[in-house]
This record gives C-alpha cells, sequence and structure tokens, in this order.
C-alpha cells in the first residue's frame, strides 16, 4: 500500500518548480512520480513545446476525472515580495509562493485525495487526471490539445472537477458551474497619410474608428440569462501612434473583449463585428478589417447529481453551503466540457496572480478533505 500524501509538501515541491508559462521546470515530473507512486497509468502528452500529462488509475467506468495546470504567471517585481517566490516558505501557518493559491494547491491536494480514497477503497470505477503546463498562456497546447486527443482515442470521461481558486470571500463559499464565453476582436482602420491643413488629400481613420466604436458599444447585448450575469462589452485598447500635430495619421486601431453568456454563440458575435466594421467602411477612402478570435463559448453544468455532490462535499468540510456561480474569467473547464459536465472548485483567488500569492496551510488541507469526500461520495452516486 502506497504511504499518505502530504499535500502541503507535495505544494511546496511543485512551487519550487518555476513553471512560468510556457516553462515546465520539471513540475509535470513532480506530479507524475506522486502518481506513479499511487498505480497510475501516466501519458505524457506534449504538444507545441508543452507539458501535458493524462493519468488514469482504472479501467471500469465511471470514470471521475481532476484537471488543472501546473504553469504559472510571472512573478512581476521581485523586490516587492517579502520572500523568494520560488521557496514556498511557511510563515505563520501560510503558505508563500508563485502557484500557492493558482493553482499548485489543488493539483497536491486532489493527488493526496487519490491517495487516501484508493488506500481506503472507495474507488468504485477510474480515476484521472488531466494536468497541463499552459493554462496561463495562450492555451492552445494544453488542454485544447489534450482534449482533442482523447475525444479522437474514445477515452470517456464521464465528470470532471477543475481545481481553479474559486472561493470567493470564504473557503467553501462558491463553485463554479459554467462560465461566459470570451472573445476578442482586433480592429483595423488603414486611411491615407496626410497633412492636417489639407484633410480633402487624406483619409483619416480616426472618426471612421469612433463611429465604428460607437455602433458597437451602442447595442445592449442582453439583459442577462439563467445563471449568467449580462453579457458585456469593453474597448481595451485604442492605438494610433501619432506623435505629430500637424498630421493625419494612416493608421488606428482597437481591441475589445466581449464576455458572454449561453444568448449568443462567438460566431454570431463575430459576424455581427464584421457586419458594423464593413458598414464603417461605406463612403471611406480606406479600409477597415475586423479580426475576431473565440477563446471560449459559454457552457452551463445544470444543477443536479453531479453538482450535488460537489456541494455536498464542500459544506460538510467548510461548514457552509457554496453558492453556484458561472461569474468570473475562463478556464480550461471550457475545453473539457466537450467532454462532460464539469464544476470547479478551489480554495480563495484573493492572491492569485498577486505578489506574495500564499495559502493558509489549513485551508490546503481542508481543500485535500473537500476532495476525498468528493471521491467517496461520486462513486457512492454513480458507481
Amino acid at each position: 500500500m502506497a504511504a499518505p500524501i502530504d499535500p502541503v509538501a507535495l505544494t511546496q515541491s511543485l512551487i519550487r518548480r518555476p513553471s512560468v508559462t510556457p516553462a515546465d521546470a520539471g513540475a509535470m515530473d513532480v506530479v507524475q512520480e506522486a502518481l506513479d507512486g499511487l498505480g497510475f497509468e501516466c501519458r505524457r502528452m506534449p504538444f507545441g513545446g508543452i507539458e501535458n500529462l493524462y493519468a488514469r488509475h482504472g479501467l471500469q467506468g465511471p470514470n471521475l476525472c481532476f484537471a488543472g495546470h501546473t504553469d504559472v504567471v510571472p512573478v512581476g517585481d521581485r523586490d516587492a515580495w517579502s520572500v523568494d517566490p520560488f521557496e514556498a516558505r511557511i510563515e505563520s501557518g501560510v503558505l508563500i509562493g508563485r502557484g500557492a493559491t493558482d493553482m499548485k494547491s489543488a493539483v497536491a491536494a486532489f493527488v493526496a485525495a487519490a491517495a487516501g480514497a484508493l488506500a481506503a477503497g472507495e474507488v468504485r470505477g477510474s480515476l484521472s487526471l488531466l494536468i497541463t503546463g499552459d493554462e496561463e498562456g495562450r492555451a492552445t497546447h494544453g488542454t485544447k490539445a489534450v482534449v482533442e486527443a482523447l475525444a479522437a482515442e474514445g477515452e470517456r470521461i464521464d465528470h470532471c472537477v477543475v481545481g481553479e481558486p474559486t472561493s470567493s470571500a470564504l473557503f467553501g463559499d462558491m463553485i463554479k458551474i459554467g462560465r461566459r464565453g470570451s472573445l476578442n476582436a482586433y480592429l483595423t482602420v488603414d486611411g491615407v497619410q496626410g497633412h492636417s491643413a489639407y484633410p480633402h488629400r487624406a483619409a483619416n481613420p480616426i472618426p471612421v474608428m469612433i463611429r465604428l466604436l460607437a455602433a458597437l458599444q451602442a447595442r445592449q447585448l442582453d439583459e442577462g440569462y439563467p445563471e449568467f450575469q449580462p453579457s458585456n462589452l469593453q474597448v481595451t485598447t485604442i492605438d494610433v501612434g501619432n506623435p505629430a500635430t500637424n498630421v493625419i495619421p494612416r493608421t488606428a486601431k482597437a481591441r475589445l473583449n466581449i464576455r458572454f453568456n449561453p444568448a449568443h454563440t462567438g460566431r454570431a458575435l463575430g459576424d455581427w463585428i464584421e457586419a458594423e466594421a464593413k458598414q464603417a467602411a461605406e463612403g471611406f477612402g480606406g479600409d477597415v478589417t475586423a479580426r475576431v478570435e473565440i477563446s471560449g463559448e459559454a457552457f452551463l453544468t445544470a444543477p443536479g447529481p453531479f453538482v450535488e455532490v460537489v456541494a455536498d462535499a464542500v459544506e460538510a468540510v467548510a461548514g457552509r453551503r457554496p453558492e453556484l456561480s458561472t461569474t468570473g474569467g475562463t478556464s480550461d473547464a471550457r475545453f473539457i466540457r466537450v467532454l462532460c459536465p464539469v464544476v470547479e472548485f478551489g480554495l480563495v483567488g484573493a492572491t492569485m496572480h498577486g505578489v506574495d500569492e500564499r495559502a493558509p496551510v489549513a485551508e490546503i488541507v481542508q481543500l485535500t478533505d473537500v476532495y476525498r469526500q468528493l471521491i467517496r461520495r461520486y462513486f457512492e452516486t454513480f458507481s
């Protein structure tokens, strides 16, 4: 029988691997070594220079999967940290380090929970882990690529838990049962450069860009959707790059982001943006183009037995019933949802991506207990 795994010590080992996207720095080796010791069949699935791991224990269904990532964002101003961000120091019961919250602690907690559940004979089916090194980057060679490969192979995953830091103010106060979609649009207006005193000899792109952005912002996308906030469009940058006061510039560029609920699809919104760009070009002596990138579609895991299993496990450990939420940004759940229902639960995310990112040791232990409860309740419900 494999020895129990200390989730705090395993978290520290992961933090000490400076796996800033796209670097792995040996973090995936740490995870695989722990899973090898538990009898998991581990497959490294590299894509585009990114380390990914799919590990499975058992051949029968149902297959409960945990998804997470070992990559982290840059530390920023290292001098602003009170400790070395990759030392994984514990001070006054708090573990400080890049990835402590987002989300090396969750990876370690689930591995430790799996060890306990397997030792106790609570797994009546299969446990699997899908761990990527490309969640904090463009996310093209990580979970998305692994999911596509697994689907092509016919691998069946019945339900998935993602370990993102979903708790809001208190541990266990929130789980995510869905996410809004995300779309980025890159707008370019190319005109004709000229002297500001002779505008008839030029084609100023700026008024055209202003009209285009005004038309896009004037539309109320919706008033909300069941379980979701209203969709919103935000202009994130406008760039002309004109240092002169007497020159009409040639090009104006802008970028916008839309977070949208299931009232829309990314493609439908992209078609609308492209149509507005085409209309803005009418009568203009230049070109107006819109390039649209869809980061993910909106999705919802409807409340039901699986959501109840997760919520019950959280309540049993944290002593509070978690709110079922769809707020926040995107996560790799947007890729996994094409395989199976997916729910997200993890630590309080207040310090993620910040200076002195940290997690109370007691809450890492609690998170392990939640995952252990979740595993036991899952197989009692679905086996």
